[in-house]
């Protein structure tokens, strides 16, 4: 099996790719790799745990996957540096491929330099798509799936005209209306007009557009996003429906994340936050079937590099009218909670191509904020979907 990563380079994908040699070469164990449960015995019949893995970057393209491992182990100690050395021979053979950036906003262009993208190679939109296709269909086989985990992308506006059909979509790019598309939407683009699924970890727009859902039923890839569900955001989703089941109205709901590494660097940009925000706040609302207060907010704090912390307070009335009061800390190393994330959607969505499964998977949401096509946001309710699923299609 290959996994294409769309920031390649970044410390999700970097770790993910450690995590999976590691386990090949049975270093480790399989803790954290929802795809091991025994609930879904069998899926590596269809998407076996052995991945061959390529991307894109827009940084450091001099550097090879060792080099970078290394730079960010150096930053975070996150796991056992005899992992690192055990991997490198692999780590090192695997490069980037030079990306894009646009309309990535001030929090990528400024947050992350130097970077080198190809709109700077003074490319057109026809062309950017060329040379992502080529670099996809020259690593890709019929067994590769695409995962989204480059930097946040500002919101972009709909527009029905380029956004709200296939012909629409091709026309902006054809017409090189660079104001009009995302990095996100070209890679959901490339991925989907070439059969390869796509997954997007980010709260970017990526294939959440009519056009690009309309392609992938046209062409019959599965697709599923957005924003991986990985540390407060978890918490929340399993967390909200207590309150519900026991009939406790919730007054308000804050919660206030800190985060350093580069991560933090680009959410640190308004621009940039905006849509990670909206991610993050509205789960509480669709699952409690009412809009408590709330705050959410997200502050960038450099020491911490890549060990994000979420500080939630919860308000809420009881019995008689009694008010009272919740609190939780989740303290975490990102990547580490994410990277076996992007490994069981990887193989979850190749199950699915080869079931025949087309357009967006909605029994994926389990892994997202923000799940496209479907209203439920309670990961109890979530999970069991994702088992139905799997059981009834295996």
């Amino acid at each position: 099996m290959k996994i294409w990563f769309f920031g390649l380079y970044g410390i999700v994908a970097s770790t993910a790719v450690v995590g999976s040699i590691a386990i090949k070469k049975g270093l480790i164990n399989r803790t954290g790799l929802v795809s091991e449960l025994p609930e879904f015995e069998g899926l590596s019949d269809y998407a076996p745990l052995n991945f061959e893995f390529g991307g894109h970057e827009i940084r450091a393209l001099d550097s090879n996957l060792y080099e970078i491992s290394e730079e960010h182990w150096e930053l975070n100690k996150h796991f056992d540096k005899k992992l690192l050395e055990k991997t490198k021979n692999e780590l090192s053979k695997i490069k980037a491929q030079k990306g894009t950036a646009i309309n990535c906003g001030k929090g990528v262009l400024e947050g992350l330099k130097p970077i080198s993208t190809l709109e700077e190679d003074g490319l057109t939109l026809k062309e950017i798509v060329e040379r992502i296709e080529e670099d996809l269909t020259s690593f890709a086989d019929e067994n590769t799936v695409a995962i989204n985990v480059a930097s946040t992308e500002p919101n972009i506006t709909y527009d029905e005209e380029f956004h709200g059909s296939i012909e629409g979509f091709e026309k902006a790019i054809r017409e090189d209306r660079k104001d009009k598309v995302t990095a996100s939407m070209l890679y959901a683009y490339a991925c989907l007009r070439n059969g390869i699924p796509y997954a997007n970890f980010t709260p970017s727009v990526g294939s959440n557009i009519p056009a690009l859902k309309k392609l992938a039923e046209k062409v019959g890839v599965p697709h599923a996003g957005n924003d991986g569900k990985t540390g407060e955001t978890l918490v929340k989703t399993t967390l909200a429906p207590m309150f519900r089941y026991r009939n406790l109205h919730v007054l308000g709901w804050m919660g206030y994340n800190i985060l350093g590494d580069l991560d933090g660097k680009v959410l640190s940009y308004e621009q940039n936050k905006k849509s990670k925000i909206s991610s993050k706040d509205k789960v509480v609302g669709k699952i409690l079937g009412y809009s408590p207060y709330t705050i959410t907010e997200i502050n960038f704090f450099p020491s911490l590099q890549d060990n994000k912390t979420a500080f939630d307070f919860i308000h809420y009335e009881g019995f008689l009218g009694t008010k009272m009061k919740f609190y939780f800390i989740w303290d975490a190393i990102d990547a580490i909670v994410a990277a076996p994330l992007t490994l069981d959607i990887a193989r979850f969505l190749l199950f699915a191509k080869k079931k025949g499964v087309k357009g967006v998977v909605r029994e994926l949401s389990f892994f997202f904020k923000s799940p496209m096509e479907t209203e439920e946001y309670n990961i109890h309710s979530q999970f069991q979907e994702l088992v139905t699923w799997f059981k009834e299609l295996r």
